[in-house]
């Protein structure tokens, strides 16, 4: 039974990663998810905030809330309060190399296209063997377009692409116009792959306190129906390697993303809940179920469900949409 994938041009075992997480934090929990069978380890990100000693750049992310209330700027974490600050994160790069035999993916978090992305540089150089940019923005502008937003973050990754020659993939929300184009458009910029997506933590708000509450729920399987829609939509339009991120907690949503077009599915919740030894369980189901329906090499199942298969996606589109709608009766 063949599971081997390439993802970024690396060769990995199987499918299996685990994506940005805390499980990246302390060498012991990312050792025991490559003992339980990650291929790759994704680490958490650093972000723009803590990178840029730039003054304008920071009055960006602040100015458009501070009017709305006094206090905006606590929105913000303290340095203290981030897991890895900017020294450390490239230290702890070496040492889950020295460490880890599988691949270690650094992540870069931010939206502008400013100084801070030359940090990319300096992760390749403690031995990063990619590059994951986690395009994480809420627009809020009311002046400021969709295409004036994909410009911005296609700046992003050509000014990353500039300055390393290790792989770099983007990770990204479902919330773009034309996200085939808008992929496109990104492998032109010099991007290796794509994370079908990113999750918008939405907060809640506290009607006593008058304040806003960061909240926090892992996904569940339910959150792959839109990543499985989108990869089916993705697959064969670019030569882009395709990671699918959100909603794999069982061997039944792993073996939907593969036949969707993924390269690579990235857990992260289920090990939250339940430990790097759930990654043994998920494995071995998926590698039974392999066996069970005859096929011998992962290769054979990817895409198999894609709109790439399709004579007439648009119209499947169409016809799905219609149909769903006329199956509930009153």
């Amino acid at each position: 039974m063949k599971l081997t994938t390439n993802y970024l041009g690396l060769e990995l075992k199987s499918p299996f990663v685990i994506g940005a997480s805390p499980m990246s934090d302390n060498l012991d929990s990312a050792k025991q998810a490559e003992d339980h069978g990650a291929s790759a380890l994704v680490m958490h990100s650093l972000f723009e905030e803590q990178l840029s000693n730039d003054s304008a750049a920071v009055a960006m992310f602040t100015e458009s809330t501070e009017e709305s209330n006094a206090e905006a700027l606590s929105y913000f974490p303290d340095s203290s309060d981030y897991a890895l600050g900017p020294e450390e994160y490239l230290n702890h790069i070496a040492r889950l190399k020295s460490q880890l035999s599988i691949p270690v993916i650094a992540s870069l978090n931010g939206s502008t296209s400013g100084g801070w992305i030359g940090h990319a540089k300096f992760m390749e150089e403690a031995g990063a063997d990619a590059i994951e940019l986690n395009i994480y923005e809420v627009p809020t502008d009311s002046e400021e377009s969709g295409s004036e937003l994909e410009t911005r973050v296609l700046e992003v990754v050509a000014g990353v692409r500039e300055k390393v020659k290790i792989p770099v993939s983007v990770k990204l929300s479902p919330f773009y116009s034309s996200l085939p184009n808008f992929t496109k458009n990104i492998h032109l910029a010099g991007a290796n792959g794509l994370v079908l997506f990113n999750r918008f933590y939405q907060p809640d708000l506290d009607i006593e306190d008058l304040n806003v509450e960061p909240k926090l729920f892992l996904s569940t399987s339910s959150e792959l129906l839109l990543r499985l829609r989108w990869m089916a939509v993705l697959y064969g339009k670019t030569p882009i390697s395709l990671a699918l991120s959100g909603g794999v907690h069982t061997a039944h949503d792993a073996i939907k993303g593969i036949m969707a077009g993924a390269d690579v599915l990235q857990v992260v919740s289920l090990v939250l809940r339940h430990g790097s030894q759930a990654l043994d369980t998920l494995i071995n189901d998926f590698t039974r179920w392999m066996e069970e329906h005859d096929y011998k090499d992962v290769t054979e199942m990817r895409g198999c469900l894609s709109h790439q298969n399709s004579p007439d996606p648009a119209a499947i589109e169409r016809a799905n949409y219609l149909r769903i709608l006329q199956l509930w009766k009153v």
